[in-house]
């Protein structure tokens, strides 16, 4: 019996040493894992997306970023010139300019285009242009950045001719769809894009062009949209303006 006892005795040790040990060797191995808070804490944050160099994503980062000054005052004949002026001397207003460049199969008169067929880049429907009182409307030159808007970001601070010459920069105007144009007002890219996904990188591209341009700024949310385009372009070369 004592025998027995003995060697139950001597069993028992064996089995506390054994899970003694198992402990030292689990708790060193924790030691050697990070918590999980300090993983957390190493992690590094996501940066805004950047571009190459001459990117229109790049050139985005240089743009001040600030809120919309106050609209007061505005007037688009007495702040940025009638529309539509010849600004640079060819004998034909911006208007006609863009739409002999935007519009294939055209006929004109002198400068005035007559007639012509514009794959809408807004919302890629082909759309006969037919010069008219009643038909004209129906293909418009929209303002990428929008003379209000561009007005509330920086450019009361231009000269006239400064100005003047935003209102007719071939980089800052499209020949687009009427109703579309009238849909965008003079929204920012925060709150309005063209319908047709395809042209937005190109579109939001022409936008940080103007704006770099003509030192113009973008809000936060702006530039958030803008970033969102662009993430899926990084390297989509913003056009020459100004």
């Amino acid at each position: 019996m004592a025998r027995r006892r003995r060697r139950s005795a001597s069993t028992g040790a064996v089995v506390a040493a054994l899970v003694v040990v198992a402990a030292v060797a689990f708790l060193a191995l924790r030691g050697t894992e990070p918590h999980a808070g300090a993983q957390s804490a190493a992690r590094p944050e996501s940066a805004a997306p950047t571009g190459s160099a001459g990117s229109a994503l790049a050139l985005l980062g240089t743009l001040p970023v600030k809120g919309k000054a106050p609209h007061t005052g505005y007037a688009r004949v007495k702040d940025f010139g009638d529309a539509w002026i010849d600004v640079d001397h060819n004998g034909c207003d911006t208007r006609d300019d863009v739409l002999r460049r935007d519009l294939q199969h055209i006929t004109s008169a002198a400068c005035k285009v007559e007639t012509g067929v514009l794959a809408d880049p807004y919302t890629g429907k082909v759309i006969h242009f037919l010069r008219g009182e009643t038909t004209s409307a129906a293909v418009q030159i929209d303002h990428v950045v929008a003379l209000s808007e561009a007005w509330q970001t920086g450019a009361q601070q231009l000269t006239q001719a400064q100005r003047e010459r935003l209102a007719n920069d071939p980089a800052n105007l499209f020949a687009v769809d009427g109703p579309t144009n009238q849909a965008k007002g003079d929204g920012d890219a925060a709150t309005w894009l063209p319908p047709n996904r395809s042209f937005r990188c190109a579109y939001v591209a022409h936008q940080v062009a103007v704006k770099s341009a003509y030192h113009l700024w973008v809000t936060a949310a702006e530039k958030a949209a803008i970033e969102r385009v662009l993430g899926s372009c990084p390297g989509r070369v913003a056009p020459a303006a100004g």
